[in-house]
């Protein structure tokens, strides 16, 4: 026979939301006798390990999202949220890193930075982020947010950030960002920055199509381009395109793999050290066209389809 539970009659009972975080050890808050860890501390160690596979889903610019979080070096974005901001908050911008790894700057003036490159705590990077956003909005002008674990009940970004909101990213080539008065800065700012900047991988986002981005390294440029379809149909599409020749952006380019990253897939082309993003644009654009016919075709894949999709496959990073 199973253990009867101790039967809890006259002590105060609470809901989920309301059970506060205790000692693993400890009693439950609830009431129900048993240990922290056995009861409610179970359903909130389960929620903040739990993984979402696309956080930022239901975000506007989903890819460019997961651009900035694993891609850009350097960049920032206005974030409209759906209610109006608190009383000395003139405004909130997404940064893909601020100093120190911060996950949120309140600044001298109200605004607030918000970290994108962090690590977390939980499995959702949006609870996390909206966490942080919250404790930013209160925070004294002049200070730093402090990471921590969010409530594993709390709000992800869906839930504050405005779904009818513009999400423009802003590529820069260093972060000089960070400080008012770049340009007059000096000492251990100014150290921190040129540190910083001589780390930062050329960066430009492409115009014509969404979320994709040119990026100069030493050997040889690249192209890297989130896309939102699932990423089983967008393997065939590309596997169709590679096996007729035209999965290139043009002379002495070419698609060598793909990476994996917050539920989405993000296709890479190696580019010859010549090509500028600018060169790149109109080629990206007639990509995109021929992907969306490849994307329309349901006939199963022929012999060298399934072969170039095997190559794919086989040369596919998962980054989160």
């Amino acid at each position: 026979m199973a253990k009867k539970r101790p039967q809890t009659k006259g002590k105060p009972q609470v809901t989920s939301g309301e059970i506060p975080v205790v000692g693993a050890r400890e009693p439950c808050p609830c009431g129900s006798g048993r240990r922290y860890k056995a009861c409610h501390g179970r359903e909130a160690a389960h929620a903040v390990t739990e993984l979402v596979q696309r956080p930022f889903e239901g975000l506007p610019g989903e890819g460019d999202w997961v651009a900035l979080r694993e891609l850009v070096p350097a960049a920032t974005a206005a974030l409209p949220l759906k209610q109006k901001l608190p009383q000395g908050v003139p405004s909130v911008t997404l940064a893909t890193v601020l100093p120190m790894a911060w996950p949120a700057l309140r600044r001298d003036d109200g605004s607030i930075l918000l970290g994108l490159q962090n690590d977390t705590a939980s499995g959702d990077i949006s609870r996390d982020l909206a966490d942080t956003l919250q404790r930013a909005l209160t925070a004294e002008p002049g200070s730093p947010v402090q990471a921590r674990r969010a409530p594993a009940d709390g709000p992800r970004l869906q839930d504050l950030l405005d779904p009818e909101g513009a999400f423009e990213p802003v590529v820069h080539t260093g972060f000089e960002f960070w400080v008012p008065d770049s340009e007059n800065a000096s000492g251990e700012v100014a150290a921190s920055l040129e540190r910083a900047n001589a780390a930062a991988i050329p960066t430009v986002k492409l115009t014509g199509v969404d979320s994709a981005y040119w990026c100069e390294t030493p050997e040889k440029n690249h192209l890297r381009w989130v896309m939102p379809y699932p990423e089983e149909k967008l393997l065939d599409a590309l596997a169709r395109l590679h096996a007729a020749g035209t999965s290139s952006l043009g002379e002495g380019t070419r698609l060598v793999g793909s990476f994996r990253a917050h539920g989405l897939t993000v296709p890479v082309w190696d580019l010859p050290s010549a090509v500028t993003a600018e060169d790149v644009e109109k080629p990206a654009a007639a990509f995109a066209e021929r992907l969306t016919a490849a994307l329309a075709t349901d006939a199963p894949l022929t012999a060298d389809e399934r072969r170039a999709r095997g190559g794919l496959t086989n040369r596919q990073v998962t980054l989160s």
